[in-house]
């Protein structure tokens, strides 16, 4: 895994080294092993390198001045071979044997048509002399961050926003609509960034600039094809077949690999069909507060497929002291506790090895939130005519905070476009007003905006696959593998994600609904696909998640904290102090649960006086 820079200056501007230089510098974490530039008037290439395959001849910035064409590439192509193949019997000539080499190829043999062939993750640059232009991609599912901005000069592209800001060419701005929407989702979704001026290149995009002018193309969209003929069987076993083809792909490389291992199927099955293919080294994280560890459930699994196990617990106050090093390293706020999850299991990790296999992608690609079985669980209420459903949300609107039923009365008087904005929905619109100051203009657009054109995108499919559509497009890329990569480069780490490979998921759009989801249970063919590789009992645990006690300390441990910081932010116009102070007493109180809205709160704080006003109290 490494870090890429790109600087595209209009008429002529020459770029200079120096800021080549300082950009790459404060991404140093992504690619500590090397680094490199290619320089060329109004271009300039920068690159960070973490050494993973043919490690003698895998610098980059790799081209050359005779053909013009030069690439700096973030990521892993796991069909390099057979590609590196197909080429040399075009006639191409290779130089090293690395991946890294095969796309530049590539992109002399079809142009911008390179990205279509790739089996990986993957965000690449390539500077094209001859044509004046700059082409960038970023993977399918967004695994692999591309960020980008204009300036008054020309265009800046990067792995990661800090590398943007390094520059001194951006202002350092909050995105008012962006901050809406984060308090909704707790992230922004792409293509916007919390940084006005900053955006993310979408996953399945490439970017072309050229003469000056930029365009964005999609190149790749997932959708779902049900095959209604396969049988149950039949299905489980395709599965079984498709995921220990991906698995076996993604063990290329030159350095140890090794996995993360929690109490659930998905790492499970990946450490299970890991160890099959060669002796596997698993790493897992828990919490110091009873009833939020599931560290003997990994270790038990661990035991059972005979892994090299290792472990690390985390207390209240060893997250707090490494919280700022996290959000540094986000770039971004997202108000998800579990990434620190990953920061301290990555900060193990990489003591023993450099690749790490994790589990992501399988929840949106076989069915696997509890949420998805909410439309069952709704069915009798949902099925009501749209007036005795309206009844039934004005009456839960009367009832009081936390009595039960109440969410299940007001999630089955709307509509699945009225109640679903993904996997996490902290404050809906009409809260806002309340933690947003008076003098903060409301007029932003709705978490809506974000999510009905996505149902619109998926208006034939039914409730439970257009839910997987909604996170996939969402979910995964902002808030899922947002923090899996900042979190695992912030210790030079590679993670690798079997479960989002387009083949993988070419299979998956395929299985029906009523084989992913049932009463019961979710990722019905996944399981059952699984079974020979996971314990028993781990084949039918109920997803856990992965439970953080935030809850808790909150009230205790990280109160004194939370009133602090908030009353520190003076600094900070998008919060209504007062009101978040309130709530941070009605927490510790009992009242209810405020837990991931005071998070989503305290976060931003933090967030803002780091990189907005550089003020942070840590």
């Amino acid at each position: 895994m490494c870090g890429i820079v790109a600087v595209y200056n209009r008429n002529g501007i020459p770029v200079h080294p120096e800021q080549i230089q300082v950009m790459t510098d404060i991404i140093a974490h992504r690619g500590p092993d090397e680094a490199g530039q290619h320089v060329d008037g109004h271009i300039g290439l920068g690159f960070r390198r973490l050494s993973i395959l043919d490690l003698e001849h895998g610098a980059q910035p790799l081209g050359s001045n005779e053909s013009g064409v030069w690439l700096v590439f973030n990521g892993e192509i796991y069909n390099y071979v057979e590609l590196r193949e197909w080429l040399q019997e075009k006639g191409h000539r290779f130089h090293t044997q690395c991946d890294t080499e095969v796309i530049l190829r590539l992109y002399e043999e079809t142009g911008e048509q390179c990205v279509t062939y790739l089996r990986g993750m993957f965000g690449f640059v390539i500077w094209d002399k001859n044509q004046d232009l700059l082409f960038a991609a970023r993977d399918p599912f967004g695994i692999k961050p591309v960020y980008y901005c204009e300036t008054s000069a020309g265009y800046m592209i990067s792995s990661e926003v800090k590398s943007l800001l390094a520059s001194s060419m951006i202002e350092r701005e909050v995105d008012g609509q962006s901050f809406y929407h984060y308090l909704t989702f707790q992230y922004v979704p792409e293509p916007a960034t919390m940084f006005k001026g900053i955006h993310k290149l979408m996953a399945g995009h490439t970017m072309t600039i050229r003469n000056g002018m930029m365009k964005m193309d999609a190149y790749y969209t997932p959708t779902f094809n049900f095959d209604e003929s396969r049988s149950f069987s039949d299905l489980a076993e395709e599965a079984r077949s498709v995921l220990l083809d991906s698995v076996s792909k993604h063990r290329n490389s030159d350095v140890p690999r090794g996995a993360f291992l929690s109490g659930g199927v998905d790492s499970s099955s990946l450490v299970g069909m890991l160890q099959r293919l060669e002796p596997t080294q698993t790493f897992s994280v828990g919490f110091d507060e009873p009833g939020y560890s599931e560290l003997e459930l990994s270790a038990r699994t661990a035991a059972y497929l005979g892994t090299d196990h290792q472990e690390i617990s985390i207390n209240a106050g060893t997250y707090l002291d490494e919280l700022p090093n996290m959000i540094w390293h986000m770039d971004e706020p997202v108000a998800d506790p579990s990434a620190a999850g990953i920061y301290f299991v990555s900060r193990l990790a990489s003591q023993s090895v450099k690749v790490v296999f994790s589990g992501e992608g399988a929840d949106e690609f076989f069915g696997g939130y509890n949420i998805y079985r909410e439309p069952m669980s709704l069915q009798w209420i949902t099925s009501m005519p749209k007036g005795m459903r309206k009844l039934a949300g004005h009456f839960s609107d009367l009832m009081p905070e936390g009595m039960k039923g109440k969410g299940f009365l007001s999630r089955g008087s709307q509509s699945l476009q009225e109640r679903y904005f993904g996997n996490a929905k902290i404050f809906l619109d009409q809260e806002k007003t309340f933690v947003l100051p008076k003098n903060v203009s409301h007029g932003y657009l709705p978490a809506q905006d974000i999510t009905l054109p996505l149902y619109e995108q998926a208006v034939g499919y039914d409730d439970v696959t257009k839910m997987q559509y909604i996170d996939i497009h969402t979910w995964l890329r902002g808030n899922i593998l947002m923090k899996a990569d900042k979190m695992s480069m912030a210790h030079s780490l590679e993670l690798r994600v079997p479960f989002l490979d387009t083949k993988v998921f070419e299979f998956a759009s395929k299985i029906p609904t009523r084989y992913k989801i049932s009463k019961q249970s979710t990722k019905l063919v996944l399981r059952e696909a699984m079974k020979e590789f996971v314990p028993p009992d781990v084949q039918t645990r109920r997803k856990l998640g992965f439970p953080v006690p935030i809850r808790v300390w909150l009230r205790k441990e990280w109160y004194p904290w939370a009133k602090g910081l908030i009353h520190s932010a003076t600094n900070v116009p998008w919060i209504d102090r007062n009101n978040a102070l309130r709530m941070l007493e009605d927490h510790r109180e009992g009242k209810y649960d405020a837990s991931r809205k005071l998070w989503t709160l305290l976060i931003f704080i933090i967030w803002h006086q780091m990189y907005i006003t550089r003020s942070n109290p840590f």
